[in-house]
């Protein structure tokens, strides 16, 4: 979203727009999902059982933590990610207020 676009929008709205965007690409999604079990992952271990490259799950990587849903703590030569739990809490309170905000039938 370019600048101009995102100021008309509230806080609450954008912020659900980039958890959104996080969740809209399939490896993203199962890097979250062995994040979750794991509780900690090193992205090495990330290539053993993901059908992807190094360098795409660096990418994604680094969209997630743009986004703040997880972190990364260097552990010497390596980089060790897991879920951050605050904005867990914040994407998962946004989405189910958003979703609930329907009334159905």
């Amino acid at each position: 979203m370019g600048l101009t676009k995102s100021q008309v929008f509230d806080k609450t709205q954008n912020q659900i727009a980039e958890f959104a965007k996080a969740f809209a690409h399939p490896a993203r999604v199962a890097i979250i999902q062995q994040l979750a079990k794991r509780e900690s992952c090193i992205c090495g271990d990330l290539v053993d059982v993901l059908p992807l490259s190094q360098s795409t799950i660096s990418q994604h990587l680094k969209e997630l933590k743009r986004i703040g849903i997880i972190t990364g703590e260097v552990e010497g030569p390596r980089v060790c990610y897991c879920i951050n739990q605050d904005a867990w809490q914040k994407a998962k309170a946004a989405l189910v207020d958003l979703f609930g905000s329907f009334r159905c039938c």
